[in-house]
């Protein structure tokens, strides 16, 4: 039994498609699997994950967790692990990791972890880094998601015989292209105009802020462009007044969570990352197997995943002139929207099965209990 482990406020982030996908994948590839949830109380958004768990079919234990050191929670994980006879511990950040090492002294099981990326936007999050930095060296294997959190972690003292490279990936049968972008458009009660989209939670390191200052640029062009940003966090206010400050109101709109991202994927006309800080973001996998041309900061994992002019177009991070520049390209040219929409879908399917992800997550598996492998 595997149990995947994680610290969640609200709605939740790309990893958390990643662990509660992963459970529908592990039976035939020889291991079951239950996700434990560690939440605020009474957070109202963790009804969404809860509710996920419930449409993929992933067992979900809910621990309530009051703050970085609520130290209750490690005897209730030893239960989770007593109860559910756990081989291996699968954490999933900073707090999850320093769990498993303390339930490991009561309930002897193998410690894995997959690094999805660090952030530094609170006073607290240098502390979570320092955690990690302790933890990580001390895990029987350590997945990266993309190289850059891969030579990261060497740095960081995993030894190169305990640090896997395994990138995100989705499952391209949930995200395909059904109908074509003015249909999506109709279903969502959304104008006709050429339409952007970005993902993510409002926070300083996703870049929102140039990204709207880049739809400004098109605006006063003259360009028929509206950006839809969907996903909540802390930077809501200051977004909203910055996009009432450049007199897009009627252009840009901060949506929220939206827990079926389907229908908006086909309505955007091309998909927008701003991110200052990423590791292998799902939500640009997702946009490119929705054959939506994407536009992306050249940082982590993206070089690596988008060939510029190839499957995509690369800008540096806080350049809101190149940022406008490779929008307004994709606004001119049908003919490049619909190329690198294809080239985009053809990356994903041949480079980012969800099902090839989880046979090199279970080698990871076999490798910490020693089964041999054919």
């Amino acid at each position: 039994m595997v149990l995947h482990t994680r610290v969640v406020t609200g709605t939740g982030g790309g990893p958390d498609k990643t662990i509660l996908n992963s459970p529908r994948f592990l039976p035939e590839l020889g291991y079951q699997s239950v996700c434990a949830y560690l939440h605020p109380p009474r957070d109202a958004g963790f009804d969404a994950i809860v509710q996920r768990a419930r449409d993929w079919h992933a067992p979900l234990v809910s621990i309530p967790d009051r703050g970085p050191f609520d130290l209750s929670i490690v005897g209730k994980l030893h239960d989770a692990c007593r109860q559910h006879r756990v081989a291996i511990w699968h954490g999933h950040d900073y707090k999850s990791n320093l769990a498993g090492l303390l339930a490991r002294r009561r309930w002897p099981m193998k410690l894995v972890t997959t690094v999805h990326g660090w952030v530094r936007h609170t006073w607290k999050t240098p502390l979570y880094y320092a955690v990690d930095r302790w933890c990580l060296p001390r895990y029987d294997k350590v997945i990266c998601v993309s190289t850059d959190l891969y030579q990261r972690c060497m740095r960081l003292g995993v030894s190169e015989n305990r640090c896997v490279l395994i990138e995100n990936a989705i499952d391209t049968n949930m995200f395909f292209r059904a109908r074509e972008a003015n249909d999506a458009k109709r279903a969502l009660a959304l104008s006709g105009r050429f339409l952007i989209g970005a993902v993510g939670r409002l926070s300083p390191e996703k870049g929102f802020d140039v990204l709207i200052r880049a739809v400004g640029e098109l605006a006063r062009e003259g360009c028929d462009v509206e950006l839809a940003i969907i996903g909540d966090g802390d930077e809501r206010d200051a977004l909203m007044q910055l996009i009432r400050s450049l007199g897009l109101a009627d252009r840009a709109a901060l949506v929220g969570f939206r827990p079926d991202l389907g229908g908006w994927y086909e309505a955007m006309d091309a998909f927008a990352l701003s991110s200052r800080r990423e590791g292998l973001p799902n939500v640009v996998l997702e946009a490119m197997a929705m054959s939506v041309p994407v536009v992306a900061t050249n940082i982590a994992g993206l070089p690596k995943l988008i060939a510029n002019e190839e499957n995509g177009l690369l800008v540096e991070p806080d350049d809101v002139g190149a940022l406008a520049s490779s929008l307004r390209r994709l606004y001119n040219n049908a003919q490049l929207r619909a190329r690198l929409g294809r080239t985009g879908r053809e990356t994903i399917e041949r480079r980012h099965s969800f099902a090839n992800r989880m046979k090199k997550v279970t080698a990871v598996y076999d490798s910490v209990l020693g089964v041999a492998t054919p």
